[in-house]
């Protein structure tokens, strides 16, 4: 695994991890106010980039493209935005909910620019 596949498999092993701990630390006080975060931590985060990952690894001509990259940056910052943002919005900072949401509209942009990258690729195969 390599470019940009190699990247988003690393960006989903700190999201399993960082979910994770924070699923760990509600358990322990249970307290679970942090669940939302910990869904999207490991639904958004893990399991998106883990199929992201496997489908540029998959298809190495999806990977070169000068899309996959913008993808790789887009995805990434939305998404520790939108988790960062939400964690604060949900432990009682309202003021912040803007910036979830804005996150959240790049995140799925995201999601949007890999359907242009991925349908074509499959439509192909």
């Amino acid at each position: 695994m390599k470019g940009v596949a190699r990247n988003f498999f690393a960006l989903a092993i700190i999201y399993a991890i960082c979910g994770m701990v924070l699923g760990l630390s509600m358990a322990i006080s249970q307290d679970h106010g942090q669940m939302p975060v910990h869904a999207h931590t490991m639904v958004a985060g893990f399991l998106m980039s883990s199929v992201f990952a496997f489908f540029y690894h998959l298809f190495p001509a999806a990977a070169a493209s000068r899309l996959a990259p913008v993808h790789f940056w887009l995805t990434t910052l939305s998404g520790i935005a939108l988790l960062v943002s939400l964690y604060f919005f949900l432990a009682g900072n309202p003021a912040i909910e803007p910036v979830t949401a804005i996150a959240s509209v790049l995140f799925f942009v995201g999601m949007l620019l890999f359907a242009w990258i991925a349908l074509p690729v499959l439509r192909r195969a």
